[in-house]
């Protein structure tokens, strides 16, 4: 999210990650202090003074395609978000979290969660987004919560979908040939071949996951074809998945960015990474509602 804040005219002076490989990323495009760590081992006392707070909390937990356990040990790790937060007390926070979020036990996580930060002097809203509208040629549905500072009483408003939305064609039509040690050639698990996983060019991609073993198929590819419930096959022809490269561009990262780390880390990287222009997005429209 800090590459789309950056974007909007925000510098990122603090950041953390506990993946030595994002944190090398990190530190290729911005001059932030950057504190490879467990955040639940840093004294949030001992962060720098800032204006807004951005991240994620793992949302391993909240996932719809995991174990939705209210009870589950990763599902607590957002107060740490909310330690930060009080802590610092910055004029707005935004955190970023799959849409299982919403409807885990009942809609009682969010409103716990939601609660925490009210409780710490801030004004909470949550919405679930699809990065699609923002510019992203990418169906990625994600809730962002924006918290703004009690005392400064401003208003907050989601920044409106744009008109039109980028294409595959446009944004890696293109782009050359990838070199083979750029794709995973991993074999297709029963669970790839469970749906479909191909989009045609004139439409947006899937959401570009964290495993590299399941990225979508590039759109050259054939149709994929339907046999039976949850099982589909390839059609004639050429099939790939697509390259880091195309899902960087996917997921609107600037194309001179150089991920660091083997082709499976630089997949997990861009695939557990908020969409920049979506991030861009939000951040722009929250500039102007503390600068009003």
């Amino acid at each position: 999210m800090d590459l789309g804040f950056e974007q909007a005219g925000f510098t990122t002076i603090w950041a953390n990650d506990i993946n030595k490989d994002a944190c090398a990323t990190h530190q290729k495009w911005s001059n932030a202090e950057v504190v490879c760590q467990d955040i639940k081992t840093i004294d949030v006392n001992t962060l720098p003074d800032c204006d807004v707070v951005v991240g994620g909390f793992p949302c391993q937990g909240f996932s719809l395609a995991g174990p939705r356990k209210i009870d589950d040990q990763r599902n607590i790790l957002y107060k740490f978000f909310v330690n930060v937060v009080e802590a610092k007390q910055p004029k707005a926070f935004v955190a970023e979290n799959v849409k299982g979020i919403l409807t885990l036990g009942g809609g009682e996580i969010i409103k716990a969660i939601i609660s925490d930060f009210a409780d710490r002097g801030y004004k909470v809203t949550a919405k679930l987004l699809n990065a699609s509208d923002y510019g992203v040629p990418q169906d990625r549905f994600r809730v962002i919560l924006v918290g703004i500072r009690n005392d400064l009483d401003k208003d907050w408003s989601y920044p409106e979908p744009l008109e039109h939305k980028v294409t595959l064609q446009e944004a890696i039509g293109s782009m050359p040939a990838p070199r083979p040690e750029d794709i995973c050639d991993a074999p297709y698990s029963s669970r790839f071949m469970s749906r479909n996983r191909r989009r045609n060019w004139d439409e947006q991609s899937f959401t570009i996951p964290a495993m590299a073993k399941q990225c979508p198929l590039h759109p050259s590819s054939p149709a994929m074809e339907k046999q039976a419930p949850d099982v589909w096959t390839f059609g004639k022809g050429s099939t790939r998945r697509l390259s880091w490269r195309e899902a960087a561009a996917i997921q609107t990262f600037p194309k001179d960015l150089e991920f660091q780390g083997n082709l499976t880390s630089i997949y997990q990287q861009i695939g557990n990474a908020v969409p920049v222009k979506l991030a861009q997005a939000v951040a722009e429209q929250l500039k102007k509602v503390l600068s009003s």
